[in-house]
C-alpha cells in the first residue's frame, strides 16, 4: 500500500521529480569519475614502472627526473656523459643496465633510443616483462620498435619505413628524412607511456644527429645514411639510466655513491620513494577535487530536499484524506522517507549508467593523450561506498520534509488550510 501510494504520488509530480533524478544522477556520475580517475592515474603511475632500483640522471629536481624518464613528461635539464654511464655499470653492485636518450619524435609520438636489455630487463605492474605483438627488437642501426598505441594509431604495420623528427613538438620543422628507419617490432599494450614510445637503439639515435651542432643540422657536415654506418656510433652523452643491483639491500649505498659523484654532478632516484612525493604533491589537489565533487553531491540533495519542502503546501489534501482514511501519521513520514529513498536509487542507478557511458567514451581519449589506462567496470566497491553513503545522507536530510509533514499530519483534518 505505502510503496504504491509513493509511486503515484511520484509519479503525479513528475516533472519535478524527474529533474530532482537527473541532477541526483549527475551529482553521483561526477562523484564517482573524480574518485575513479584519481585511483585509476594513481595506478597506471604506480605499474609503469618495476623492477628498477634506481635511476640515474643529471642532476636537477627528483620529481621532474622520474616525470622525463619515465613517463615522458617534461624534458631534462642536462645529459649524462657516457663516460660516467660506464662508471656506473662497473660498479660491482649492478646487475643490469638500462641506457636510454630521449629528444626526437614522431607524430607527436617520444623517441626513446636504448639498448636491446631495455626489452630483456624492463618491467612494469607486478614485474611484468615487455613482449611482442610481431617482429622483434631492434638488429641494425635503422631499426625501430614500435609500442602498441603509436602503431594502432597510426595504423603502422612490420617493414614499413617511417621518419622522425627533431625535437618533442607534435609539428617539427626538422626532419631526420635522410635516415629513415624500418619498422621491425610492435610491442602488445602495457596500458603504460611504452605504448606511445617509438623505440630505437643508441647507434641510431647517434647516427641521426651526425654533423649536428647544438641541436641544429650542419650542411656542410652532412652524412648520408650508409656513410653514417661506418662511423663510430658510440654515445657521448645519454639522458638517463635505469639500474637493477644484484643485491636489494645495497641500494641505498649505490644512491649514495652515485650522488657524490665528483666528475659529474649526478642524482640517484628510487622510483617508489618518489612517486609517493610526487601523490603527496598532488594531495592538495585531490583533496579540492574531492570536496568540489561532494559539494556538487550535496547540493543535489538539499535541491532534492527543497523541492520536497516546497510541495508540502501542495500536498495537503493528499495528507488530509490519508489521514481521513485512518493513516496514521508514521505513516505520512515513511512516504516521504520512501518518496525521497526512491529518488535517491533511481538517481543513483542513473549517474551510474551515465559515469560507465562516460568512461567507455572519455578512456580512449584520455588514454590517448595521458597514456592512462581506465578500467570501465562501473561496479567496484568504491561505487557500492560512495552510493551508500549518498543514499543514507539523503535519508537524513529528508528527515526535516517528513518531520514537517508528520507534525502537520497529527493536526491535520478534512478542511484544507487557505
Amino acid at each position: 500500500m505505502l510503496f504504491k501510494i509513493a509511486l503515484a504520488s511520484l509519479i503525479n509530480r513528475k516533472l519535478t521529480v524527474f529533474l530532482a533524478i537527473f541532477s541526483i544522477a549527475i551529482s553521483i556520475a561526477i562523484v564517482l569519475s573524480v574518485e575513479h580517475i584519481r585511483h585509476q592515474a594513481k595506478e597506471s603511475f604506480a605499474n609503469t614502472i618495476s623492477g628498477t632500483d634506481l635511476i640515474v640522471g643529471a642532476r636537477s629536481g627528483r620529481i621532474n627526473l622520474l616525470l622525463y624518464s619515465v613517463f615522458r613528461i617534461g624534458n631534462a635539464t642536462n645529459n649524462i656523459s657516457w663516460r660516467s654511464y660506464q662508471a656506473i655499470k662497473q660498479q660491482q653492485e649492478v646487475l643490469w643496465t638500462i641506457p636510454i636518450s630521449l629528444g626526437d619524435s614522431h607524430e607527436g609520438y617520444r623517441v626513446l633510443g636504448t639498448v636491446n636489455d631495455y626489452f630483456v630487463h624492463y618491467r612494469y605492474r607486478n614485474k611484468n616483462s615487455l613482449s611482442f605483438k610481431s617482429g622483434a627488437e631492434f638488429k641494425g642501426v635503422y631499426d625501430v620498435v614500435l609500442g602498441s598505441a603509436v602503431a594502432k594509431k597510426l595504423q603502422y604495420e612490420i617493414g614499413q619505413k617511417i621518419v622522425l623528427a627533431h625535437g618533442v613538438a607534435s609539428v617539427s620543422f626538422v626532419n631526420h628524412d635522410d635516415k629513415p628507419f624500418t619498422i621491425v617490432g610492435i610491442l602488445n599494450a602495457t596500458g603504460t607511456p611504452v605504448d606511445k614510445t617509438v623505440h630505437i637503439s643508441l647507434a641510431g639515435m647517434e647516427a641521426i644527429h651526425l654533423g649536428w651542432r647544438n641541436g641544429v643540422p650542419n650542411p656542410g657536415l652532412k652524412i648520408n645514411a650508409q656513410d653514417a654506418l661506418n662511423k663510430d656510433l658510440t654515445p657521448k652523452n645519454i639522458t638517463a639510466v635505469y639500474l637493477g643491483l644484484k643485491n636489494r639491500i645495497s641500494t641505498f649505498s649505490v644512491q649514495r655513491r652515485i650522488n657524490d659523484t665528483k666528475q659529474e654532478p649526478l642524482m640517484a632516484i628510487l622510483p617508489g620513494v618518489v612517486l609517493s612525493e610526487l601523490w603527496q604533491t598532488m594531495n592538495i589537489i585531490e583533496k579540492i577535487l574531492a570536496l568540489i565533487a561532494g559539494l556538487v553531491a550535496a547540493t543535489s540533495l538539499l535541491g532534492m530536499i527543497t523541492m520536497m519542502l516546497s510541495t508540502i503546501k501542495q500536498r495537503d489534501r493528499e495528507i488530509a484524506v490519508l489521514r481521513a482514511i485512518g493513516a496514521p501519521a508514521k505513516f505520512i513520514f515513511g512516504l516521504i522517507q520512501l518518496e525521497v529513498i526512491a529518488i535517491v536509487l533511481i538517481g543513483i542507478a542513473l549517474g551510474i549508467g551515465f559515469f560507465w557511458g562516460g568512461m567507455l567514451l572519455s578512456g580512449p581519449i584520455i588514454s590517448n593523450v595521458y597514456g592512462l589506462t581506465l578500467t570501465t567496470n562501473p561496479f567496484t566497491l568504491a561505487t557500492g561506498l560512495y552510493s551508500l553513503i549518498i543514499l543514507l545522507v539523503a535519508i537524513i536530510f529528508a528527515c526535516l520534509p517528513a518531520s514537517i509533514v508528520y507534525r502537520q499530519s497529527l493536526r491535520q483534518g478534512l478542511t484544507v488550510k487557505e
